[in-house]
Protein backbone atom coordinates (compact mmCIF):
# COMPACT_ATOMS: atom_id res chain seq x y z
CA UNK A 1 0.00 0.00 0.00
CA UNK A 2 1.57 3.40 -0.96
CA UNK A 3 1.82 6.62 1.63
CA UNK A 4 1.28 9.68 0.72
CA UNK A 5 1.85 12.90 2.55
CA UNK A 6 -1.69 14.58 4.07
CA UNK A 7 -0.53 17.78 3.10
CA UNK A 8 0.76 17.54 -0.70
CA UNK A 9 -0.29 13.88 -1.36
CA UNK A 10 3.18 13.11 -2.88
CA UNK A 11 4.33 9.39 -2.33
CA UNK A 12 6.84 8.70 0.48
CA UNK A 13 8.99 6.28 1.96
CA UNK A 14 6.86 4.05 5.26
CA UNK A 15 9.63 4.45 7.35
CA UNK A 16 10.32 8.11 6.29
CA UNK A 17 9.71 11.10 9.55
CA UNK A 18 9.23 14.27 7.08
CA UNK A 19 8.06 14.71 4.03
CA UNK A 20 10.90 15.43 1.55
CA UNK A 21 8.70 17.79 -0.96
CA UNK A 22 6.83 19.72 1.75
CA UNK A 23 8.46 18.51 4.76
CA UNK A 24 5.37 17.87 7.26
CA UNK A 25 6.06 15.40 9.65
CA UNK A 26 4.75 11.96 9.28
CA UNK A 27 3.43 9.50 11.97
CA UNK A 28 5.52 6.13 11.80
CA UNK A 29 4.02 3.26 13.45
CA UNK A 30 6.60 0.90 14.78
CA UNK A 31 5.17 -2.55 14.92
CA UNK A 32 8.13 -3.66 17.39
CA UNK A 33 7.76 -1.28 19.92
CA UNK A 34 3.80 -1.26 19.98
CA UNK A 35 3.62 -4.51 20.81
CA UNK A 36 6.59 -4.97 23.58
CA UNK A 37 4.51 -1.83 25.13
CA UNK A 38 1.47 -4.08 24.67
CA UNK A 39 3.29 -6.97 26.70
CA UNK A 40 4.48 -4.59 29.32
CA UNK A 41 0.84 -3.40 29.98
CA UNK A 42 -0.31 -7.06 30.00
CA UNK A 43 2.05 -8.11 32.85
CA UNK A 44 1.98 -5.15 35.04
CA UNK A 45 -2.06 -5.38 34.72
CA UNK A 46 -1.09 -9.78 35.96
CA UNK A 47 1.21 -8.42 38.47
CA UNK A 48 -1.30 -6.00 39.98
CA UNK A 49 -3.82 -8.36 39.87
CA UNK A 50 -2.11 -11.17 41.28
CA UNK A 51 -1.01 -9.68 44.44
CA UNK A 52 -4.98 -8.82 45.54
CA UNK A 53 -6.77 -11.52 47.67
CA UNK A 54 -10.29 -12.04 48.06
CA UNK A 55 -10.64 -12.05 51.29
CA UNK A 56 -14.07 -13.76 51.41
CA UNK A 57 -13.01 -16.84 49.60
CA UNK A 58 -9.47 -17.11 51.05
CA UNK A 59 -10.93 -17.08 54.47
CA UNK A 60 -13.51 -19.67 53.50
CA UNK A 61 -10.43 -21.72 51.80
CA UNK A 62 -8.07 -21.47 55.30
CA UNK A 63 -11.35 -22.39 57.51
CA UNK A 64 -11.60 -25.43 55.20
CA UNK A 65 -7.60 -26.46 56.25
CA UNK A 66 -7.16 -24.67 59.34
CA UNK A 67 -9.92 -27.11 61.23
CA UNK A 68 -8.05 -30.32 60.88
CA UNK A 69 -4.79 -28.69 60.82
CA UNK A 70 -5.68 -27.23 64.35
CA UNK A 71 -6.76 -30.71 65.69
CA UNK A 72 -3.46 -32.40 64.28
CA UNK A 73 -0.72 -29.91 65.15
CA UNK A 74 -2.22 -29.11 69.20
CA UNK A 75 0.12 -30.85 71.97
CA UNK A 76 -2.76 -33.05 72.71
CA UNK A 77 -2.48 -34.85 69.29
CA UNK A 78 -1.26 -37.93 68.63
CA UNK A 79 0.57 -36.72 65.45
CA UNK A 80 1.70 -32.95 67.06
CA UNK A 81 5.52 -34.28 65.92
CA UNK A 82 4.37 -33.91 62.15
CA UNK A 83 1.81 -31.20 62.93
CA UNK A 84 4.49 -28.55 61.37
CA UNK A 85 4.67 -30.07 58.19
CA UNK A 86 0.67 -30.69 57.90
CA UNK A 87 0.68 -27.00 59.24
CA UNK A 88 2.87 -26.02 55.64
CA UNK A 89 0.54 -28.67 53.55
CA UNK A 90 -2.32 -27.25 54.78
CA UNK A 91 -1.69 -23.56 53.91
CA UNK A 92 -0.20 -24.47 50.68
CA UNK A 93 -3.31 -26.43 50.25
CA UNK A 94 -5.43 -23.45 51.17
CA UNK A 95 -3.83 -21.20 48.58
CA UNK A 96 -4.28 -23.73 45.80
CA UNK A 97 -8.13 -24.51 47.38
CA UNK A 98 -8.49 -20.66 46.58
CA UNK A 99 -7.23 -20.77 43.43
CA UNK A 100 -9.56 -23.40 42.39
CA UNK A 101 -12.51 -21.40 43.28
CA UNK A 102 -11.85 -18.20 41.90
CA UNK A 103 -9.86 -19.05 39.20
CA UNK A 104 -7.17 -16.61 38.64
CA UNK A 105 -4.29 -17.10 36.46
CA UNK A 106 -1.48 -17.33 39.04
CA UNK A 107 -0.89 -14.66 42.48
CA UNK A 108 2.23 -14.16 44.12
CA UNK A 109 4.55 -15.27 46.97
CA UNK A 110 3.48 -12.37 49.03
CA UNK A 111 -0.92 -13.03 48.62
CA UNK A 112 0.12 -17.06 49.03
CA UNK A 113 1.55 -16.43 52.34
CA UNK A 114 -0.99 -13.88 53.18
CA UNK A 115 -3.60 -16.61 52.98
CA UNK A 116 -1.04 -19.03 54.27
CA UNK A 117 -1.12 -16.78 57.33
CA UNK A 118 -4.78 -16.90 57.86
CA UNK A 119 -4.82 -20.16 58.02
CA UNK A 120 -2.37 -20.70 60.24
CA UNK A 121 -3.94 -18.04 62.59
CA UNK A 122 -7.70 -20.36 62.58
CA UNK A 123 -4.77 -23.35 63.44
CA UNK A 124 -3.05 -21.64 65.85
CA UNK A 125 -5.88 -20.41 67.79
CA UNK A 126 -7.94 -23.87 67.28
CA UNK A 127 -4.50 -25.58 68.65
CA UNK A 128 -4.03 -23.07 71.68
CA UNK A 129 -7.84 -23.94 72.34
CA UNK A 130 -7.61 -27.69 71.80
CA UNK A 131 -4.22 -27.81 74.07
CA UNK A 132 -5.52 -25.94 77.05
CA UNK A 133 -8.94 -27.81 76.63
CA UNK A 134 -7.20 -31.25 77.03
CA UNK A 135 -5.21 -30.50 80.08
CA UNK A 136 -8.84 -28.94 81.91
CA UNK A 137 -10.68 -32.11 81.02
CA UNK A 138 -7.72 -34.50 82.42
CA UNK A 139 -7.27 -32.82 85.67
CA UNK A 140 -11.08 -31.83 86.91
CA UNK A 141 -13.42 -34.16 84.82
CA UNK A 142 -10.89 -36.72 84.60
CA UNK A 143 -9.60 -37.00 87.78
CA UNK A 144 -5.80 -37.26 86.64
CA UNK A 145 -4.51 -35.26 88.84
CA UNK A 146 -2.03 -36.92 91.25
CA UNK A 147 -0.49 -38.55 88.00
CA UNK A 148 -0.27 -34.99 86.37
CA UNK A 149 1.55 -33.49 89.09
CA UNK A 150 3.64 -36.83 89.97
CA UNK A 151 4.68 -36.29 86.13
CA UNK A 152 5.17 -33.07 86.35
CA UNK A 153 7.31 -33.18 89.50
CA UNK A 154 9.90 -35.77 87.26
CA UNK A 155 10.05 -33.63 84.95
CA UNK A 156 11.21 -30.69 87.35
CA UNK A 157 13.61 -32.72 88.77
CA UNK A 158 15.04 -34.19 85.95
CA UNK A 159 16.01 -30.59 84.72
CA UNK A 160 17.53 -29.50 88.09
CA UNK A 161 20.04 -32.78 87.80
CA UNK A 162 20.94 -31.59 84.31
CA UNK A 163 21.56 -28.04 85.72
CA UNK A 164 23.43 -28.93 88.75
CA UNK A 165 25.57 -31.82 86.76
CA UNK A 166 27.02 -27.96 84.66
CA UNK A 167 28.04 -26.38 88.21
CA UNK A 168 30.36 -29.68 88.65
CA UNK A 169 33.64 -27.60 88.22
CA UNK A 170 32.02 -24.44 89.82
CA UNK A 171 33.96 -23.33 92.94
CA UNK A 172 32.25 -23.42 96.07
CA UNK A 173 31.02 -20.48 96.84
CA UNK A 174 29.65 -20.08 92.59
CA UNK A 175 28.36 -23.50 93.48
CA UNK A 176 26.38 -22.79 96.54
CA UNK A 177 24.93 -20.02 95.07
CA UNK A 178 23.96 -21.69 91.55
CA UNK A 179 22.21 -23.87 94.53
CA UNK A 180 20.45 -21.67 95.92
CA UNK A 181 18.99 -19.89 92.35
CA UNK A 182 18.14 -23.95 91.13
CA UNK A 183 15.97 -24.09 94.54
CA UNK A 184 14.55 -20.82 93.82
CA UNK A 185 13.79 -21.90 90.09
CA UNK A 186 12.55 -25.29 91.36
CA UNK A 187 10.03 -23.96 94.18
CA UNK A 188 8.41 -21.89 91.29
CA UNK A 189 8.13 -24.49 88.25
CA UNK A 190 6.28 -26.74 91.07
CA UNK A 191 3.86 -23.99 91.89
CA UNK A 192 0.63 -23.81 90.77
CA UNK A 193 1.69 -20.29 89.02
CA UNK A 194 4.32 -21.50 87.66
CA UNK A 195 3.35 -24.33 86.20
CA UNK A 196 0.49 -22.55 84.35
CA UNK A 197 3.24 -20.11 82.95
CA UNK A 198 5.40 -22.92 81.52
CA UNK A 199 2.37 -24.50 80.00
CA UNK A 200 1.36 -21.57 78.28
CA UNK A 201 4.75 -20.33 77.10
CA UNK A 202 4.53 -24.21 75.74
CA UNK A 203 1.29 -23.85 73.64
CA UNK A 204 2.44 -20.25 72.60
CA UNK A 205 5.65 -21.17 71.25
CA UNK A 206 3.84 -23.89 69.55
CA UNK A 207 1.33 -22.05 67.99
CA UNK A 208 4.70 -19.17 66.60
CA UNK A 209 5.84 -21.68 64.89
CA UNK A 210 2.44 -22.98 63.11
CA UNK A 211 2.01 -19.22 61.77
CA UNK A 212 5.81 -19.23 60.69
CA UNK A 213 5.35 -22.23 58.96
CA UNK A 214 1.75 -21.36 57.67
CA UNK A 215 3.38 -18.22 56.02
CA UNK A 216 6.02 -20.36 54.22
CA UNK A 217 3.89 -23.24 52.97
CA UNK A 218 1.32 -20.27 51.45
CA UNK A 219 4.14 -18.69 50.08
CA UNK A 220 5.53 -22.05 48.59
CA UNK A 221 2.15 -22.87 47.37
CA UNK A 222 1.39 -19.97 45.43
CA UNK A 223 5.23 -20.48 43.86
CA UNK A 224 3.94 -23.74 42.97
CA UNK A 225 1.07 -22.62 41.25
CA UNK A 226 2.35 -19.66 39.55
CA UNK A 227 4.69 -21.85 37.35
CA UNK A 228 1.28 -24.00 35.93
CA UNK A 229 -1.12 -21.02 35.96
CA UNK A 230 1.22 -18.03 34.95
CA UNK A 231 -0.29 -16.47 31.95
CA UNK A 232 1.35 -16.37 28.49
CA UNK A 233 2.37 -12.96 26.87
Amino acid sequence: MEVTCPRCHQAIQPETCFCPTCGLPQLVYNGEAAETQAVTERWTAAAHDASMVEWRPAIRSALALALPAGLICSTASPLGSLGMIWMGAAAAWAVTLYMRRQKPAWITMGAGARIGLITGIFAAWLAFAAGGATLFVQRNMLHQAAQMDADWKNRVTASQEMAQAWTTSMGPSEASEAQAIRKKVMDWMLSPWGRAGIEAFGLSFNSALLLLFAAAGGALGARVMAHKRRPEV
